[in-house]
């Protein structure tokens, strides 16, 4: 089986497999009635607190919890622990206090600074330049470039950074990248991109398997997967999907790893190209790639998406984007 590099540690059993759940009602978060969500809370509280314990014995469940969704209140703490950031900070103690007092690098602190404006510029936390949320976020990708020197810093690791911020402390938020970098998405932030490169090819041969009308198309116009999953795939989707989208995928992807990025990228491929009838008014590469560009908003919604990922059962027809 043709394997690539940034699967290999998040998903050992299943690394190629499109699974779809269309028997279970997949609900949005925020259609959740209160007391429900506090039942949530209060298992997620139970797994927090005894995690070692859940992830030896109850991976499923957690697995599962993770399908249904994190509760809002205890994402961040979730992530965490599901990343293996907490026990990374944990065996750190202080280190990254230590990367935050020093200077850093002024060839990367200057594009950091650039990039900071850029990321999520309606929110509350970085909408003000030079304010709380840019601060941290300044911080974090700073403290990488650290880290990890030879690796220094890639533009794509700031909506990451935003994302987890958003979430928790810049301390967590740092360990969470790390473990993004290192362990979900190793390679990727790398220069000469040979990761993405590797895992664009995986896709097309999925794609292969799952699509193969879209898969044709994009072969016969020589559009290379590079063109169009690097921005998916190097930020996990946090500058494609609806926000809700985003937040339901790294919930399944923070347990279940890079497949969970393969999936999205393939359900949406299969349903912008995967019928003649779609294919009608995009007869060239630019017109492909603008379509890719603006993804129908049906095929980004939070509960088709959930639906379309989350794993019981091997199925590869895709069957409801042909609706």
């Amino acid at each position: 089986m043709l394997l690539l590099n940034s699967v290999a540690e998040n998903c050992p059993s299943d690394k190629c497999t499109i699974a779809i759940n269309r028997t279970e009602c997949v609900e949005r978060l925020d259609n959740i009635p209160p007391d429900v969500l506090r039942q949530r809370e209060a298992k997620w509280l139970d797994m927090l607190n005894s995690w070692d314990k859940w992830m030896a014995k109850k991976h499923k469940k957690v697995k599962l919890r993770c399908q249904k969704g994190i509760p809002p209140s205890l994402r961040g703490r979730a992530w965490l622990y599901l990343s293996g950031g907490k026990v990374k900070k944990e065996q750190n103690q202080g280190k990254f206090q230590e990367l935050d007092s020093q200077p850093g690098d002024p060839k990367w602190l200057d594009v950091i600074e650039r990039d900071l404006h850029r990321q999520f510029p309606f929110h509350e936390m970085f909408v003000a330049r030079g304010g709380h949320g840019q601060q941290d976020l300044f911080r974090v990708l700073k403290a990488y470039t650290l880290h990890r020197p030879e690796e220094g810093y890639c533009q794509a690791q700031a909506p990451i950074a935003a994302v987890l911020l958003m979430h928790m402390p810049a301390e967590d938020a740092f360990w969470g990248l790390v473990q993004i970098c290192e362990k979900y998405l190793p390679g990727y932030y790398s220069a000469g991109l040979e990761a993405i490169q590797l895992d664009g090819e995986i896709l097309f041969a999925l794609l292969k398997r799952v699509a193969p009308v879209a898969h044709r198309h994009l072969k016969k116009y020589k559009i290379d997967p590079i063109l169009y999953m690097t921005e998916w795939f190097m930020c996990a989707f946090s500058r494609t999907l609806p926000w809700a989208s985003v937040l339901r995928m790294w919930d399944m992807f923070f347990c279940e790893g890079v497949k969970i990025i393969f999936r999205v990228g393939l359900v949406l491929l299969k349903c912008m190209l995967g019928s003649q009838e779609k294919l009608k008014a995009c007869q060239g590469q630019y017109e492909t790639m603008e379509l890719l560009r603006s993804i129908e908003p049906r095929y980004m919604q939070e509960a088709f998406l959930v639906q379309e990922v989350s794993p019981t059962h091997i199925h590869l027809s895709f069957g409801t984007c042909m609706h």
